[in-house]
């Protein structure tokens, strides 16, 4: 049977208090819920843990997994520890490797070699306690993140631009599970929800029928020509699925993807934003 492709996509807002699961659809910042600690994901380059990003609780038209996947989490390398370019350490790969891990975690690295992952959660798991992040293992000699000793949100306020200070009423709480709520809406227009992105002078496989957000009058590239849609200009920064606004060229992913701002969780993508694809399991960054 043909895999169901969704007909909207939503706006992901992050709200400025800590999330109700009975009402929310997940929660940035913080800790990831229903998971033991030993499955809390290490990073391989550095050997701490993982610092989490984000918990989206998945709408059924997203859950490309099946009905019991009802949740992603994603993981990043923090951003104290993402400068210029992964060093290579074989001893403490192999180390974290060779440890228990979730089984739906998938690993992902990116152009630097840093390391990224994602769980796929079932409802158990989502309801679940907040899990506390593991012991560095005894091989690691990075300095430590500061999100491990005041949380990841108290840690991105203190070193936030300006800009994003202001999405916080006041000081973040210094604790591990303090985070912040996502509110989830649908689009009211999107012509590319279900569509998978990519760009149509270097795509890889059967076009899509995506379109990107802005146009050239008459067709013609240049500064003083470009447009934005009508049709794009309300959308939410952060979003589920839909039309793609990535800071430099457009990666070729399924439809079932998040894109996200470095607030969104707080990361270091040189002022930039990010994509995760949940389907394949893809993740791409770039520089603002």
């Amino acid at each position: 049977m043909a895999l169901a492709l969704p007909s909207r996509a939503y706006d992901l807002q992050m709200l400025d208090r800590p999330a109700d699961r009975v009402r929310d659809h997940g929660w940035v910042f913080g800790s990831p819920p229903g998971i033991t600690s030993e499955q809390w994901p290490l990073d391989p380059v550095t050997g701490y843990p993982l610092m989490h990003g984000f918990t989206l609780l998945l709408p059924e038209d997203y859950r490309v997994h099946g009905e019991d996947i009802v949740a992603v989490s994603f993981f990043a390398t923090a951003p104290d520890h993402n400068d210029g370019g992964a060093p290579d350490d074989p001893e403490i790969r192999e180390a974290v490797l060779a440890r228990i891990s979730h089984p739906r975690l998938s690993r992902m690295t990116d152009i630097l070699d840093y390391e990224y992952a994602a769980l796929l959660l079932t409802r158990a798991e989502y309801e679940g306690a907040f899990a506390m992040p593991p012991a560095p293992l005894a091989l690691a000699t990075a300095e430590r993140p500061r999100w491990l000793d005041v949380g990841g949100a108290s840690a991105f306020f203190e070193a936030a631009p300006p800009y994003a200070r202001k999405m916080f009423a006041a000081s973040p709480r210094a604790d591990l599970v303090e985070n912040r709520a996502i509110s989830l809406s649908a689009r009211a227009n999107d012509p590319n929800a279900g569509k998978g992105p990519q760009d149509e002078h270097v795509r890889e496989r059967t076009p899509t029928g995506y379109q990107p957000y802005y146009y050239y009058v008459g067709g013609v590239p240049g500064r003083d020509n470009f447009r934005l849609h009508d049709w794009s200009k309300d959308h939410a920064h952060n979003h589920l699925g839909g039309t793609m606004r990535p800071c430099q060229a457009v990666p070729e992913m399924s439809p079932f993807y998040i894109e996200f701002e470095e607030y969104f969780g707080g990361y270091n993508f040189g002022g930039g934003n990010a994509q995760l694809d949940f389907k394949e399991m893809k993740f791409d960054w770039a520089c603002g």
